[in-house]
């Protein structure tokens, strides 16, 4: 019994040390930040309003070489993923419906966390889920240090003149995503 109450206590104890990091590692709003915080996110780039990190990848057969930077034809959403990761699944369906719905206006580009993941786990899920857009292998781990990319999955949203437009932590309803985008697909460039 009393090893049982450990237990439980050990795993309390873990959960709210994570929400506790979680909560921390949350950027406050910008009515909050101070001089110092805005000059420190501002070199913490991609923030909302900065250009978005320039980057060439090889696609997950190593054919093709994408390349982000500087102006563009689309709206571009930039998602990263690591096939162990569970809100990833989650997300992969409504990825695939978002693509489908967007696919002549907005390029999505998925970023597989190479380094922490291994490609073949990344060309299973890619498989498994039969994700129809762009998957990108960051073997170095480069392109989401750029990004700061702390957990997964993480998108950005980057409008035609390169700009990022939004930054989603974690799965987001269909409905939030065509709030992000209709705006940006509706402009002209």
């Amino acid at each position: 019994m009393k090893r049982n109450i450990v237990i439980l206590g050990i795993v309390v104890a873990a959960i709210i040390a994570i929400i506790v990091w979680n909560n921390q590692s949350r950027a406050p709003s910008k009515e909050a930040k101070t001089g110092n915080q805005a000059s420190a996110e501002a070199s913490a780039a991609p923030i909302v309003g900065s250009p978005a990190p320039s980057y060439k990848l090889a696609s997950l057969d190593g054919n093709t070489t994408y390349e982000v930077g500087g102006k563009r034809d689309k709206v571009l959403i930039v998602n990263f993923w690591a096939s162990w990761c569970w809100p990833c699944e989650q997300e992969a369906p409504d990825l695939v419906k978002l693509y489908e719905k967007y696919k002549n206006s907005v390029d999505l580009y998925a970023v597989n966390a190479t380094k922490y993941d291994t490609v073949r786990g990344a060309k299973d899920f890619v498989k498994e889920q039969a994700l129809p857009f762009p998957i990108m292998m960051d073997k170095d781990g480069k392109v989401g240090d750029d990004y700061k990319v702390f957990s997964y999955p993480i998108s950005f949203i980057v409008d035609r003149e390169g700009v990022v437009q939004h930054r989603i932590d974690g799965p987001q309803p269909l409905e939030e995503w065509a709030k992000m985008l209709d705006p940006l697909v509706g402009k002209a460039s």
